[in-house]
């Protein structure tokens, strides 16, 4: 995928994945949340758990999961502590962290609780 094709398609696999929180009761609270450490493609609440959701794109479930790595998850973790300063409870917050994966039909699979902090 081009640099533009590539970009668009991220934003296109976000937007599913947003509408798809959104249907669920979800509040999106933030796209593409940027901090020191890096950014965080999607923040929802549900009540009182904030949700860090990264979002993969790829022709199969598998081969979009598999575009998650070990650095990219310390990133989000790091990013994650950054937003978590801002809320009320601070790092006491109730967090989880979802993988969603779109494949190249714009079908959907949300992984929760993907990942966690070691």
């Amino acid at each position: 995928m081009s640099g533009s094709v590539g970009y668009h398609a991220g934003l296109a696999a976000e937007e599913i994945v947003a509408n798809d929180y959104t249907r669920r009761d979800h509040v999106v609270a933030a796209r593409r949340w940027r901090g020191q450490a890096g950014e965080i493609d999607l923040i929802a609440r549900q009540g009182d758990t904030v949700i860090f959701i990264e979002v993969k794109k790829s022709r199969s479930f598998a081969t979009a999961a598999a575009r998650l790595g070990r650095r990219q998850m310390e990133r989000i973790l790091a990013t994650a502590t950054e937003f978590l300063a801002g809320e009320p409870r601070g790092q006491l917050t109730d967090v989880r962290f979802d993988l969603a994966v779109v494949n190249g039909l714009g079908g959907l699979n949300v992984i929760e609780n993907a990942f966690m902090e070691q």
